[in-house]
Order: structure tokens, then sequence, then C-alpha cells
């Protein structure tokens, strides 16, 4: 199985080692799924990273280490050039919903916008990703 992991669940598992977005990149991390990534998500992982708001509960060394091992580890492709087929009622995560099919892989948010897509595209919520892998929460 392929994910694609919204920024906001890497963002959300570094200062919650326990909890399920940390769950979920520890798994692909431990290769029980295949993580995507693309340009523009790590992009968009660094810029948020960098925000004061962020950078309060996490430092700089720990945000480039989590970019750099989502490089690593992630399959890093192209990003889509056509439009998804569904878009999001926000605009700025409709790349995310192309990478995801594009890659045909499930796409893993905490974003109730994409959330709010799940009756016609394969997005779940850390928590759920996890009961479908087996995992737990």
């Amino acid at each position: 199985m392929r994910a694609v992991l919204d920024p906001n669940v890497i963002i959300s598992a570094l200062p919650a080692p326990t909890g399920s977005p940390a769950k979920v990149l520890r798994a692909g991390l431990d290769g029980v799924y295949e993580m995507v990534a693309s340009s523009l998500l790590l992009a968009e992982l660094e810029r948020a990273l960098a925000s004061p708001k962020i950078r309060r509960r996490i430092p700089a060394s720990d945000a480039a280490a989590a970019v750099g091992l989502i490089e690593r580890q992630a399959r890093v492709v192209d990003d889509p050039d056509e439009p998804p087929l569904v878009r999001s009622p926000d605009p700025g995560d409709d790349y995310l919903i192309a990478l995801a099919a594009a890659a045909r892989a499930v796409l893993v948010s905490g974003d109730r916008h994409l959330l709010g897509l799940d009756s016609t595209l394969p997005i779940h919520s850390p928590a759920a990703f996890l009961a479908r892998l087996g995992e737990g929460a």
C-alpha cells in the first residue's frame, strides 16, 4: 500500500511521539506502507516547520532532520501536471489530491476539508489509516 502524508500529519507527529500521526509516520519509516512525497509536499513541509508558531514547539534542527528523513525514506515522485478530478474546498490542498491519485496512494490527513472528501476519494485520518493497516491507534 502507498500513502501520501499531508504535511500536517508529519508536523503533528514530531512533538507527540505516541499519537496516531507519529504511529503513521513510524509505520511508513518501518516499511509497513510506502510513503510517497513530491517537491511541493516537501516545500510545504519545510515552510510550515519554519513558521514561528511551529518553531516554538519544534526546534530548527529537529525540523531539518524530519524533512531530510522524509526525503530519504519516501518515494519522491514528480508533482502531477494535471489538476485533480475532485477538488478540495481549500485549493491549496488540491496538489495533495492530485499527488495521491497519480501515485495510486491513500491520502492521510487531519485536515477537515480533505477528510470531508472521504466518500469520493481514499482519504483517511491518521487513526483510520492505522486501523486500515491493522496497527491500532
